[in-house]
């Protein structure tokens, strides 16, 4: 991510910038420096559904300069219980252009990029590596380990979530890169070694989904993306951020490195 002095120096806002940004150059923590490298920013954004909606909805208020948004379904009415960033007129148009659209109101001076595709195993890698950042909210484990497992290859942090009924789990995979101690960053594969068996975790449409828990998790997404791209706070690397909404609780759990996995492990 191109992030130097002078680039940002170079990097200059327009007044409707300067006034739209205004409670984020204000932050110390962000500034003017930090808004340039979201201004910078390329973001890839997996799934427009019950995550991906607020996700895409933040990242855009907050500026990020691109933001790539992969899915290839439709948009339904059982959908608009959660997934905010449509409404009743798109039933039936496309996710990606529905999504498209809401951004263009939302904020013109970020720039989308749809991909109305199936992300897969063959086609990750070098969709991950056009980006700086990929937001996976995918909702099956084929795509989350597809996706996971390029952004190793390609070297980009990864921050992904997931939804159940009342809950929700969120964390940041940056496998590529080494810990403070020196030890290699734990992967995806290092959390959830294998997928659940076929069957054992019902869909969303089976087993329900609070809508406003996908909103919940959609904003932390973006909170984390923010984080990552302007470069400050503390990254959720090896650590799983718990949400159970029946109990309003929120808990964190540490995971390592695992160096039996496949990715960066000690038998590769």
């Amino acid at each position: 991510m191109p992030c130097g002095r002078g680039y940002l120096r170079a990097m200059a806002f327009s007044s409707d910038e300067v006034e739209r940004y205004a409670r984020h150059l204000v932050l110390r923590e962000v500034g003017g420096p930090g808004q340039a490298r979201l201004k910078a920013a390329r973001v890839l954004v997996i799934g427009a559904g019950g995550l991906g909606a607020p996700l895409i909805q933040y990242l855009a208020a907050a500026g990020i300069g691109t933001i790539g948004i992969v899915d290839d379904d439709t948009v339904s009415l059982s959908n608009l219980q959660r997934q905010v960033i449509h409404g009743t007129p798109d039933i039936g148009r496309p996710k990606v252009d529905s999504a498209v659209d809401a951004v263009a109101r939302l904020n013109p001076h970020v720039r989308i990029e749809a991909h109305r595709m199936r992300i897969t195993a063959e086609n990750a890698v070098a969709l991950a590596g056009e980006y700086d950042v990929v937001a996976d909210g995918s909702d099956n484990f084929a795509t989350r380990y597809a996706v996971s497992d390029a952004c190793f290859h390609a070297k980009r942090p990864l921050v992904t979530a997931a939804l159940g009924q009342f809950d929700g789990t969120l964390t940041t995979i940056r496998a590529h890169e080494t810990g403070p101690d020196g030890r290699p960053n734990p992967t995806y594969r290092c959390l959830f070694p294998n997928p659940p068996p076929p069957g054992s975790v019902p869909a969303c449409a089976e087993a329900g989904v609070l809508g406003a828990l996908a909103g919940v998790m959609g904003s932390l997404m973006a909170m984390e993306v923010i984080r990552t791209v302007a470069d400050f706070g503390e990254p959720l690397v090896g650590r799983l951020l718990m949400v159970d909404a029946r109990s309003m609780r929120f808990e964190t759990l540490g995971y390592g490195w695992d160096e039996a996995n496949p990715l960066n492990g000690t038998g590769i």
